[in-house]
């Protein structure tokens, strides 16, 4: 499923007290990408990804939205069937936890999404949602979900996202307040994720060293407009990026340091490929000399 904004603005509140959030946005996500969307506090990026799945309605006259088949801005849109197939993941999704079980947590997406699923359906698929994030159903199913480590209830959070195999996951700041460890276990489950049924998956973040190493296209917001996109390689060196004040991936930073010093790295920014590329010229050196 694509996602495509066309002259898309949102405004919050009236008169004096008004705040234009969106304006004018026009981009388009392609199925398949892992979709980067970075800027300030206040940029627009929450606001523009919940308009995706219709948490925030398109205003009439205030643009165009089209998610795969769905037309958002058509008042007959069925935004249920929409949201079933566009998941959204919010910032510590640990935190909406609600039900007395795992199983109970996860299958309520289900419950609301496909109420005419049979019991043994859903049993079969909150399991195959567990075994996605890498929960043990029988562990974990009948445990309380208040009950488990950080890491666990944010699988269980995301399980219950996943549980009706949307074809986008839209996530709000994935790996915040992630030690390492739990950051690179985190991220190897969005791959997982994807190279299984989710084809799409956009993400905020503030990371950039995140977005370097996994989007494969970039936006960049501010004061509610777009002002870069394309490849993280492509969007970190304009300069318009470098001086906003976002940060730069430590890649970045380290081949902008070398450039200045004379030794030209042209790498993706991920951190394989940089160090692929500083083991070849220096290779390259070593055989001039």
């Amino acid at each position: 499923m694509f996602v495509k904004a066309e002259n898309l603005s949102y405004v919050y509140g009236s008169g004096r007290l008004s705040f234009r959030a969106l304006n004018n946005i026009n981009l388009q996500i392609d199925e398949g990408e892992f979709y980067g969307i970075i800027g300030h506090t206040g940029s627009g990026k929450s606001t523009f990804i919940q308009h995706i799945n219709g948490l925030i309605k398109v205003e009439k006259n205030y643009g165009k939205l089209t998610v795969g088949e769905f037309d958002l801005t058509d008042k007959k849109c069925d935004f249920k069937k929409l949201r079933s197939k566009v998941g959204m993941v919010f910032q510590y999704p640990e935190y909406q936890l609600f039900a007395e079980t795992v199983f109970d947590d996860i299958a309520f997406g289900l419950k609301n999404f496909c109420p005419e699923m049979k019991e043994e359906e859903r049993l079969v698929a909150v399991k195959e949602a567990m075994e996605s994030v890498g929960l043990n159903y029988e562990k974990y199913k009948d445990v309380s979900p208040f009950d488990l480590s950080g890491g666990q209830k944010r699988r269980v959070a995301i399980a219950g996202v996943i549980v009706t195999k949307p074809e986008v996951l839209i996530l709000d700041e994935p790996v915040a307040g992630l030690d390492p460890e739990g950051k690179r276990d985190f991220t190897a489950l969005l791959h997982t994720l994807k190279s299984k049924f989710v084809k799409t998956i956009i993400i905020v973040s503030h990371d950039m060293d995140f977005v370097a190493e996994n989007c494969t296209k970039v936006a960049v917001f501010s004061h509610g407009e777009i002002i870069a996109e394309g490849t993280p390689k492509q969007v970190f060196a304009k300069e318009e990026v470098q001086n906003s004040g976002l940060g730069l991936p430590l890649t970045s930073f380290v081949t902008d340091q070398l450039k200045e010093a004379g030794i030209d790295i042209d790498c993706d920014l991920t951190t394989s490929d940089f160090i692929e590329k500083v083991a070849e010229t220096l290779q390259e050196r070593g055989d001039r000399a």
